[in-house]
């Protein structure tokens, strides 16, 4: 835990300071997954305390509990009368091929078209299984990729040490900061209860990693704006990561949402997004437009697998890079397991999610961009140690305590936050709420 710990204070400049951890257990994984939650969840909180150290000259103590970490890294929400949707699309998964395995993520139907139009229509998991058998993985990772899709064979951790993608990984820091060359920095107008207030968040991020960071920025006191494309939807998620926030939806493809868009992009202070290393840039919100349009803004991005190497623009998600980097491979062999077996949660996105935003607000006072990536935390998690086959798990949370929310689909129970800062609560003012359920503005 320390070493994990003193590596992610490093990686963000902050200073090395012991954090408590309370409580025990741990998720059973082959990879430290609970020490990372309370680590990443940790450095989030001293980000805050030095922030309020900076502003006010008082440093508040921390504290983080490692069972709610574990839990909050699975999901924070206890729908009461009502299910949240399934997280995975019907032929979303692994899948054995003629040498190995591979995993199809499907969960947006343009990503399922995709795979389906290398493979053909498949009404189900059997008739999936049946025509990927077909393949070998090598083969079927790029056919897939190359139609737009997202797929991820299986690697060991050794192989993708010789993978082009896992050199230039290696090579990358954990977090890329980059100065702005605008001295056009925001006065601070928090308080000790609520360190954020005042600070304009525009999320363009979608499913878990961003959304995280999102999350905390707005427990924080933070006015979260996230802009959604029109036909966009996760329902699996959607209940757990638009806790504070207002969600709204734009069209960057038309001409009157482009204006609306760069009007709010001028008036924020944090710009969240997660699009692929050039997406924005084919939108004509490169770089640098964004900084001509907002002097002094903080950019903090991430992507799946890197921001260099013959990867860096590749579509990814948590379960892909787990696949591509050696972890479902490992967990196979630790659990003496027959299929891939990966992280019991997905520890890189949400790890990556509280990174990004302790980036965000250590940069506040001062502008400037941060670069994160999910294989980039795959890379951290591996290096630092095995885990446990503790019996501890994400359901196991009667004890933890529970608070009530009213969400547009019912009422539910949110569990406590597993970061305590003294004097600093972090809790939410709006409850979760559908995408686009907002209007495009700013309070």
């Amino acid at each position: 835990m320390t070493d994990l710990l003193t590596s992610i204070q490093a990686a963000l400049g902050l200073p090395y300071t012991p954090i408590p951890f309370t409580s025990s257990g741990a998720l059973p994984s082959a990879f430290a997954v609970t020490d990372l939650a309370c680590a990443s969840i940790a450095t989030a909180g001293q980000a805050v305390s030095q922030l309020l150290h900076r502003q006010t000259g008082r440093l508040p103590s921390l504290e983080v509990d490692r069972r709610l970490a574990s839990f909050w890294f699975a999901t924070s929400i206890r729908p009461v009368g009502w299910s949240v949707p399934p997280l995975w699309d019907p032929v979303a998964g692994d899948y054995a091929t003629k040498d190995g395995w591979i995993r199809l993520h499907t969960n947006a139907p343009h990503h399922r078209a995709a795979a389906e139009s290398v493979l053909g229509a498949c009404a189900d998991r059997a008739a999936m299984a049946s025509q990927v058998a077909k393949w070998a993985k090598t083969d079927l990772e790029l056919a897939v990729v190359e139609a737009g899709g997202c797929a991820a064979e299986m690697r060991s951790w050794a192989q993708w040490q010789t993978h082009p993608q896992g050199i230039a990984v290696n090579a990358e820091p954990l977090i890329h900061f980059a100065a702005n060359a605008s001295q056009n920095t925001k006065a601070w107008q928090g308080s000790v209860a609520r360190p954020l207030a005042g600070i304009k968040v525009l999320d363009l991020t979608r499913v878990l990693a961003g959304p995280t960071a999102s999350r905390f920025l707005a427990g924080l006191g933070a006015d979260v704006l996230r802009i959604d494309p029109p036909t966009w939807n996760e329902p699996g998620v959607v209940p757990e990561v638009t806790l504070g926030k207002r969600c709204a939806r734009l069209d960057l493809h038309d001409k009157t949402d482009r204006a609306v868009f760069e009007s709010l992009l001028k008036d924020a202070d944090i710009l969240l997004h997660g699009y692929r290393a050039d997406a924005l840039e084919r939108l004509g919100y490169g770089v640098t437009e964004r900084q001509a349009l907002a002097p002094g803004l903080i950019d903090v991005c991430l992507n799946a697998y890197g921001w260099s190497g013959p990867w860096q623009n590749r579509r990814g998600f948590d379960s892909l890079v787990q696949m591509s980097s050696g972890i479902a491979e490992a967990g196979q062999q630790w659990k003496k397991a027959d299929k891939p077996t990966p992280l019991p949660v997905q520890a890189l996105d949400h790890a990556t999610g509280y990174l990004m935003a302790a980036a965000a607000i250590t940069l506040l006072g001062s502008g400037g961009s941060a670069r994160l990536s999910l294989a980039r935390t795959a890379k951290l998690l591996i290096e630092h140690g095995a885990g446990t086959d503790e019996a501890l798990r994400a359901e196991d949370d009667s004890d933890q305590g529970l608070l009530i929310e009213q969400t547009p689909w019912g009422p539910a129970h949110r569990l406590h936050v597993p970061l305590k800062i003294t004097g600093t609560p972090v809790q939410w003012t709006l409850p979760a709420a559908e995408l686009g359920s907002h209007r495009a503005q700013w309070w």
